[in-house]
């Protein structure tokens, strides 16, 4: 694996500072580049948005890479190395862009959700978005005392994703919301995808929290 993570940097089009930073993690098998093709469809050229690759390679592409490992043989391994070198880029991104954690939004699909709801209840972001994701085992256990609050979370998901199925972001409803988190939360009638309806709700969370 690597020692830091490579990402893809999306300037403002504004050429002004940007108002905000929009972090966007991939899922498990895709790149930085999967999701960065999503750009036009946002609608922030205030922004600057930041695609970052895992740092593990993944088992059946060439170009894919994971977060950390989901087949059963070895489930999660990988999870504690990613979590420290994620929360390492995103602590150093306010020296690089000027843009404090607390202008950030952090969002992801499928297993880069997971990793958004992991890392993003013990950093003070924004916001948090998840796209088809889940929590990981024990994240209802997470020490919060550390931030005066929870960021805001919206949770979208599709009602016939076979791959996380909608279970999961009800319990990350129930779970989040139980830790004292604000949750907008809606349901598609899909699979395991990302649709535009999605990326307009997406928009409308950054402009009112970032």
């Amino acid at each position: 694996m690597t020692h830091t993570l490579d990402f893809i940097s999306v300037p403002p089009k504004t050429n002004q500072p940007p108002k905000g930073l929009i972090v966007i993690l991939h899922g498990w098998g895709a790149n930085a580049k999967d999701v960065a093709y999503l750009l036009p469809y946002f609608n922030l050229p205030d922004y600057q948005f930041l695609f970052p690759n895992a740092p593990f390679p993944y088992p059946y592409s060439a170009i894919g890479r994971a977060w950390y490992d989901l087949t059963m043989e070895n489930m999660y391994q990988g999870l504690t190395e990613s979590r420290q070198l994620l929360t390492d880029w995103l602590q150093s991104l306010e020296s690089s862009t000027g843009v404090p954690l607390s202008r950030t939004i952090l969002s992801g699909f499928s297993q880069g959700g997971a990793m958004t709801l992991d890392i993003g209840l013990k950093l003070p972001f924004a916001g948090l978005v998840s796209l088809s994701g889940y929590l990981h085992p024990g994240a209802g256990n997470v020490e919060t005392q550390n931030l005066p609050s929870l960021p805001p979370v919206l949770i979208m998901h599709g009602r016939q994703d076979t791959v996380v199925p909608l279970q999961a972001a009800v319990l990350a409803r129930e779970t989040l919301e139980s830790l004292g988190a604000t949750v907008q939360y809606y349901e598609f009638d899909m699979g395991h995808e990302i649709r535009p309806e999605m990326l307009e709700l997406l928009r409308n969370f950054v402009v009112a929290n970032a």
